[in-house]
């Protein structure tokens, strides 16, 4: 994804029926507005369409909410149009002690490999501060010790919506939000964890699988729900281990894993390339 500035990302899901392709590309061409990279696909199962397409002008730039009411006059009742400017979107990034998820994002925006802006670092602890403070983001320590539940969260929101994110990361963020905080930022959270739910639940999850022997540590990145770690999942993989490794080795490969998964979401959501429908998330990389 460039940096140009009037580059916009066209983004359509609705019923599925014939047509839809040529009445898009034709609103796009009658404004002028030249296709650089476009995808599209069916779920035929739900008789679903979804397209997303980066478009630039020939001529002078077309307002975002005309091209949507363009396109919205010529697909069918129910159709889901987006039409977003290309750039680096705001995000505030939430975190315990562990500095594996963080220190990726971090790395990634400082030498401008992250399709956005960590504006924050919300903190519940205050050991990563120096790691934070090092690439000149703004750290908050929000301590929930002594608090209430609702009173630690009014004041992890209050230090989240000072920046407006348009995303929020939890990365490797520990504490459960409620479901009206879920709802402040609906479809705006992402969420990593290690993918042995609901095998090995609970603490010590690498030597619960050091026990059983496992073959593999995986680790997912999803968007949050009111359903703990059900949300509509963004990004997977795995990596091999075998019977050499320790618990600790073991815990180092999930590491490593889960800092490469979230920061492959957040790129993709933040380039616009994932769609939500119902529980599941249809993902153009």
């Amino acid at each position: 994804m460039s940096g140009s500035s009037n580059r916009e990302i066209v983004l359509v899901d609705c019923p599925d029926e014939v047509g839809l392709i040529y009445r898009i590309t034709g609103v796009l061409q009658g404004r002028r507005l030249n296709i650089e990279s476009n995808h599209e696909f069916v779920d035929a199962s739900a008789g679903h369409f979804f397209f997303r397409a980066e478009v630039k002008p020939a001529g002078e730039p077309v307002p975002p909410d005309l091209l949507r009411d363009d396109l919205v006059a010529v697909l069918p009742p129910g159709a889901r149009v987006r039409v977003t400017r290309e750039g680096r979107r705001p995000i505030v990034v939430c975190v315990t002690r562990e500095p594996h998820c963080l220190g990726e994002l971090l790395l990634l925006d400082a030498v401008g490999d992250l399709p956005g802006r960590i504006v924050a670092v919300v903190a519940n602890h205050d050991n990563l501060r120096s790691l934070v403070e090092r690439f000149g983001v703004p750290f908050h320590h929000v301590p929930h010790e002594g608090l209430s539940r609702d009173a630690h969260e009014r004041n992890l929101l209050e230090a989240i919506d000072a920046h407006a994110p348009d995303y929020v990361v939890l990365a490797r963020y520990m504490r459960v939000l409620s479901a009206a905080a879920v709802a402040r930022y609906r479809d705006r959270i992402v969420n990593i964890h290690h993918s042995f739910l609901p095998a090995f639940a609970g603490a010590s999850p690498y030597r619960q699988a050091f026990a059983r022997g496992v073959k593999l540590i995986g680790a997912t990145a999803h968007f949050v729900t009111e359903e703990l770690d059900a949300g509509p999942i963004i990004a997977q993989d795995v990596t091999p281990v075998d019977h050499t490794f320790t618990p600790e080795r073991m815990a180092q490969a999930g590491r490593d894993v889960e800092k490469l998964v979230l920061a492959r979401a957040v790129r993709l959501v933040l380039e616009e390339r994932v769609f939500l429908h119902g529980p599941r998330a249809v993902v153009f990389g």
